[in-house]
């Protein structure tokens, strides 16, 4: 498992940043300049869409997976906006956050528990 949380941390760090890097040059193209107060609470409205159509989906609501697509990609688009405005690398974050993770995961897989 170690040897495929590696491979997923070195896609991340081979893409990521060109992803980013995209997001930063079309952002700043096409809209107005913004602080990153604001693509941080555009993050959180949208992520709240998010969950709000989850929340029907798991009452048994009939919900068009388009929506939840389209919801899944205003999260995407706006943790890369927000990222950008805070100066933040995304790939760095990422792979730092999934070695810690893996560390835990394998200290407990040693453990016999789950993480």
């Amino acid at each position: 498992m170690v040897e495929k949380s590696q491979q997923l941390i070195d896609i991340i760090i081979s893409y990521e940043h060109l992803i980013q890097e995209s997001f930063a040059n079309y952002q700043n193209a096409h809209f107005p300049a913004r602080n990153p107060e604001f693509f941080c609470l555009e993050l959180c409205g949208e992520a709240g869409e998010l969950a709000n159509l989850e929340k029907k989906l798991w009452k048994g609501k009939d919900i068009p997976m388009q929506a939840v697509k389209e919801e899944i990609a205003d999260v995407f688009i706006c943790i890369h906006n927000y990222a950008n405005a805070r100066g933040i690398n995304l790939a760095d974050a990422v792979s730092e956050k999934l070695k810690k993770i893996e560390e835990k995961r394998s200290d407990h897989e040693q453990l016999g528990t789950i993480y």
